[in-house]
């Protein structure tokens, strides 16, 4: 299946005539309901036919055929692109850079501390005021991720002055 395709039945959609005759077919079950003379309906009918759109059964009576859309939605459709462990952690906590709530779990709290650790300049002394306001743009309590990072060996503190101790670093 390729663009011919989709523009056949794009183009089948915004012509009046078919689309009130599928339209009619998939509410009423006949395209009668369409409204349309009878040879208007028989000629959208065998446009609808081509494009895959509508079918008749063993007893000739005409059926709206909505699996053609599956089709070319599956025909169009991109690959996944494929997501690391960490990536998809970091999908589910983050919601436009911001933590939605700091994880329980220890491994997905580890890859949120370690994304946030990145935030810090390794070799870069920065004072507490400094660390709490780049931790507040993540969430509300800055003070429980300063604690974590910490506690965690991403951050080092002595006399109130932060630095990053840990975590990984792009190459």
């Amino acid at each position: 299946m390729n663009d011919d395709a989709m523009r056949q039945v794009l183009g089948l959609l915004y012509q009046e005539d078919t689309l009130r005759v599928l339209a009619a077919l998939v509410l009423s079950g006949t395209p009668e309901g369409a409204g349309l003379e009878r040879d208007a309906t028989r000629r959208a009918l065998d446009r609808l036919e081509r494009g895959g759109l509508a079918v008749r059964d063993d007893d000739g009576r005409w059926q709206a055929r909505r699996e053609r859309f599956r089709e070319l939605l599956h025909a169009t459709a991109r690959p996944a692109v494929p997501v690391s462990p960490e990536e998809k952690v970091l999908q589910s906590f983050l919601v436009e850079g911001r933590l939605r709530a700091i994880p329980t779990k220890r491994d997905k709290q580890l890859v949120v501390l370690n994304y946030i650790a990145q935030v810090f300049e390794p070799g870069i002394r920065y004072p507490e005021k400094e660390v709490d306001t780049a931790l507040r743009a993540f969430h509300d309590d800055y003070a429980a991720l300063r604690r974590y990072l910490v506690d965690d060996g991403l951050l080092s503190r002595e006399n109130n002055v932060y630095w990053r101790s840990g975590g990984s670093v792009d190459a």
